[in-house]
């Protein structure tokens, strides 16, 4: 059998080894950079790239004005549009993916408005955005890759839109040019400005913006395809009208921005990995339509106020972004209280005390309560849900 011994392998020219082996047990270390020039892990800055987490459901409808949460941490926007969309997750996917994001034209529109837009976008905090050291002479590239499917062909345009300090902004082209799924890539210069520079903090740093529909306020000049202080012009010149017609679909997934100029294979991380990214921004306590059981219950010591006040302390799992707010569904009487009794009550009205780690519910309900009792919250209504939200 033939054999090579080495002490280690270096590239020609280099000072240092690529590998070294220990002469002693055979085991070797690496000398190993990604593309980039960074980590092998967490190089993807976006959460729920790949449309698994749907907290919030996985169908809504909406059109003009107005901006929605669709799968996990990303929003579609609409303005002054008499077109609308219904927004579902769907199992079309490039190999290699289990869900996608899917945007179906359902009113048409093929007289834009100078003004109108519809865009969809994921929002990234400063705390993630530093290694792209934005405004400073060592600042990187940003590279965006994508799979996009549309029957809708021709120029789209992606955007990245600085939100810390004097806002900025910066935009791309992409071609779709077949009605098959294909991978975009799209790479934004450095931005030395320092005046552009990125906070190191949980506010909005950064916004990845793809358009979908672009009045003429925004396709004014050439494209802006380097950084700027934040205006319209140019923001999407080119961009294809997606809603001239009802048989319009969109379907995106595998969204990755990382630094550098290297678009690397998409990063995927366990269900679980990305469950808990986002939960940091948006978390279900209870939801009737998903958890399993007869009866779907929030337990805990709850002290009851003379004037039948319930207040119910929760604790959040990882912590939030900032101090959540409630979301609570409303129909009437979806709620109980169990203690031997039964008592309904209709939602969760807000926090009496509240921070990114816990905080204490309000909620009100008739009947006799006697303080210091253990009583358990629970619902068997189908609709009912309580959330907490600390979106960007």
């Amino acid at each position: 059998m033939s054999e090579i011994k080495v002490n280690s392998i270096k590239g020609t020219g280099a000072s240092t080894a690529a590998i070294t082996v220990n002469s002693s047990d055979g085991t070797c270390t690496a000398n190993v950079t990604s593309l980039n020039g960074g980590q092998f892990a967490n190089r993807n800055k976006i959460i729920n790239g790949a449309m698994q987490i749907a907290q919030r459901g996985t169908s809504i409808t909406t059109g003009d004005n107005a901006s929605h949460f669709l799968m996990d941490r990303w929003i579609l926007y609409c303005q002054n549009t008499g077109s609308r969309f219904t927004v579902t997750q769907s199992t079309d996917t490039p190999d290699g993916f289990g869900n996608s994001l899917k945007i179906d034209c359902t009113t048409a529109d093929t007289s834009l408005a100078s003004n109108e837009e519809v865009q969809f976008w994921q929002k990234i905090e400063g705390f993630n955005t530093q290694d792209f050291a934005k405004g400073t002479s060592a600042a990187k590239q940003y590279t965006l890759s994508f799979y996009v499917k549309t029957n809708k062909t021709g120029t789209y345009i992606v955007r990245l839109l600085g939100r810390d300090n004097i806002n900025s902004c910066v935009s791309a082209s992409y071609t779709v040019s077949d009605t098959n799924w294909n991978r975009y890539t799209v790479t934004f210069p450095a931005n030395t400005n320092f005046n552009h520079a990125d906070n190191n903090d949980n506010g909005e740093a950064l916004r990845v913006v793809w358009w979908l529909v672009a009045g003429s306020t925004v396709q004014t000049g050439d494209l802006a395809t380097v950084w700027k202080n934040s205006s319209d012009a140019g923001a999407a010149t080119g961009q294809v009208n997606f809603a001239d017609s009802t048989s319009n679909d969109f379907l995106i997934t595998g969204c990755q921005l990382e630094v550098g100029s290297v678009a690397t294979d998409f990063e995927h991380r366990s269900y679980g990995q990305e469950l808990e990214l986002c939960k940091r921004y948006y978390q279900v306590i209870l939801d009737r339509s998903t958890d399993s059981g007869d009866d779907s219950g929030l337990g805990g010591t709850v002290y009851v106020g003379s004037a039948g006040a319930l207040y119910v302390p929760i604790r959040f799992s990882p912590q939030m972004r900032s101090s959540p707010t409630v979301e609570s569904s409303n129909n009437g009487n979806e709620f109980r209280t169990r203690h031997g009794d039964l008592v309904n009550f209709d939602n969760f009205t807000g926090f009496n005390t509240v921070s990114r780690r816990g905080g204490t519910l309000i909620a009100s309900a008739s009947g006799n309560k006697t303080v210091g009792h253990f009583y358990w919250i629970e619902t068997d209504q189908g609709s009912a849900k309580l959330a907490v939200v600390a979106e960007l």
